[in-house]
């Protein structure tokens, strides 16, 4: 278990815990990985995110927020290990719509693992564009309609959040992370 301490920081409506270096490099992975640990010892169960850079960051939504008192600018208490355990994830409407449309689709998506499913989700979400999202949910169905059970194609160790990153690396504050 890692454990160490670090500012929380805002890209737009976002808070961000970047993860020190020397953290992100002990994870088993430069891409997504599932992530179990406290913030100011208030306990959650997140994937953390690729920043583009070799290293990870972790969305601070406004649940984990509240429960540990927390928000940007504050200095806050970290622990966390790598877990194989993926929760599912949330589908969006229109990624569920999609899915509930072919009955072949579904027994598909159901089939992939959790962590399969939070990737084309990761994917179909990595872009700002309505038009290339829907199209991304038409290929997504497509694919594995075909045998994929992952995105190909998809550098999953890019930032692919378009609200907190600009050509796949992670926005940062001013200075410089510890």
């Amino acid at each position: 278990m890692a454990s160490f301490e670090t500012t929380l920081y805002a890209i737009s409506d976002w808070t961000i815990l970047h993860l020190p270096m020397d953290v992100s490099s002990q994870l088993p992975s430069r891409g997504q990985v599932m992530v179990k640990g406290t913030v100011n010892h208030t306990p959650f169960a997140h994937p953390l995110e690729p920043d583009g850079n070799g290293g990870h960051w972790l969305n601070v939504d406004k649940t984990l927020q509240k429960t540990a008192t927390v928000s940007a600018g504050d200095k806050v208490a970290v622990t966390l290990e790598s877990t194989k355990d993926w929760p599912e994830p949330v589908i969006p409407a229109d990624v569920q719509k999609a899915i509930d449309a072919d009955q072949q689709v579904a027994e598909l998506w159901a089939d992939v693992t959790p962590m399969a499913r939070w990737e084309w989700l990761r994917w179909i979400d990595s872009t700002a564009n309505a038009e290339t999202r829907q199209r991304r949910i038409e290929v997504s169905c497509s694919k594995l309609l075909s045998g994929l059970r992952r995105p190909c194609c998809f550098n999953r160790n890019m930032c692919c959040v378009p609200q907190v990153s600009k050509n796949g690396i992670l926005l940062e504050p001013a200075n410089d992370r510890s």
